[in-house]
């Protein structure tokens, strides 16, 4: 005897036997509907929504290198618009299994903007208050985003940069500890621990096990550090690069140039590759023609990213070696964009 179940996820139909029970039949259309979901993108919250980004192909700069495939992964439609979505999200979420962050408890970390963002986008979702410390240079446009999710901000010195963004906020943690969660990203396991769980997978999948390069800037490092270490698992060959400004006085916002910064305790540049050393001006040209030739409006993190990831694949071309180069644009140029001066504030103080 054979009976008919529809698959919830689509029109079509499958015979099975009557040993086949309707309990069995239910799990399909559960995982069905689990397919369906996830096709469609529907969420029962905004946290949801986070991860799972697409890639795109460049093929105005593959011209330039024959025989190697250029890519990007979009971490800029992460639903707080940047990568940082990952990482706060992991170490929110880790704290609240731990119970390290409870009811009552005030989330705060330094941050040059866009894990800021992420930290206020999620305090929102589930009920946290935020405090931010940022250097008081730190764009008018990501104030004004954290400032709308209810976030209280501080600032510190502007020429200290995210460096004294981290000391300021570590001594109010200090007076203050029972009143504050403090993730701290460039200490947390759970920063990369979320790229290895979630970007080096999708970029694996995604490139359907092709990618023979990843390719990505250095800011608090969890990016590049749990990314390669997932696909390097995958297959060893792979190559991990991490670019980093090539001086201290630099203009791409959301880097580190190590050499002159607090260095990342999840930072490990022997798990890497190599380190690519990127000036400002060419980080800025590759931005302005990915706007341009690709119609990817990005931030400059993101043309030192790919601007890195063409270095590689003219070597690879020169050599007539074949390559699938992928990079990672963190955010958006809107990021950074500024108020018009006549509706300019003051720079805030130190603290403030």
């Amino acid at each position: 005897m054979f009976r008919l179940w529809r698959l919830g996820c689509r029109d079509e139909f499958r015979v099975t036997t009557a040993a086949e029970t309707p309990r069995a039949a239910a799990g399909q259309l559960a995982q069905s509907e689990q397919i369906r979901r996830a096709r469609l993108r529907v969420a029962e919250s905004i946290t949801d929504l986070i991860g799972d980004t697409p890639i795109v192909r460049l093929h105005t700069f593959e011209r330039e290198v024959p025989g190697v495939e250029i890519w990007a992964k979009c971490e800029f439609m992460n639903p707080g618009g940047s990568v940082k979505d990952r990482a706060a999200y992991q170490m929110i979420r880790d704290a609240i299994r731990a119970k390290a962050l409870i009811s009552g408890k005030t989330i705060i970390d330094s941050t040059s903007g866009n894990t800021g963002v992420a930290y206020s986008l999620i305090g929102g979702a589930l009920g946290y208050p935020v405090t931010l410390v940022m250097p008081a240079n730190v764009s008018w446009a990501r104030q004004q985003i954290t400032r709308a999710f209810g976030t209280k901000l501080v600032f510190s010195d502007a020429m200290e940069g995210s460096d004294g963004a981290i000391v300021l906020c570590r001594k109010m943690v200090a007076e203050n500890p029972d009143a504050y969660f403090y993730p701290d990203q460039y200490s947390n396991p759970s920063n990369p621990l979320a790229h290895y769980l979630g970007t080096g997978r999708e970029i694996w999948e995604q490139t359907e096990g092709r990618v023979t390069h990843f390719v990505t800037g250095i800011g608090t490092s969890g990016t590049v550090m749990g990314t390669g270490r997932r696909l390097k698992e995958y297959r060893r060959d792979i190559e991990v690069w991490a670019v980093e400004p090539d001086d201290a006085l630099h203009g791409l916002e959301g880097l580190k140039h190590m050499a002159s910064s607090l260095v990342p305790a999840i930072y490990h540049p022997e798990e890497l590759n190599g380190v690519i050393a990127m000036p400002t001006e060419e980080a800025w040209d590759v931005s302005d023609r990915l706007a341009k030739e690709e119609g990817l409006l990005v931030g400059h993190s993101s043309g030192g990213s790919l601007a890195g990831g063409m270095r590689i694949a003219r070597k690879l071309a020169a050599t007539h070696k074949p390559g699938v180069i992928v990079t990672l644009f963190p955010d958006r140029a809107d990021r950074y964009f500024e108020a018009p001066v006549q509706k300019q504030q003051p720079p805030p103080s130190p603290g403030k």
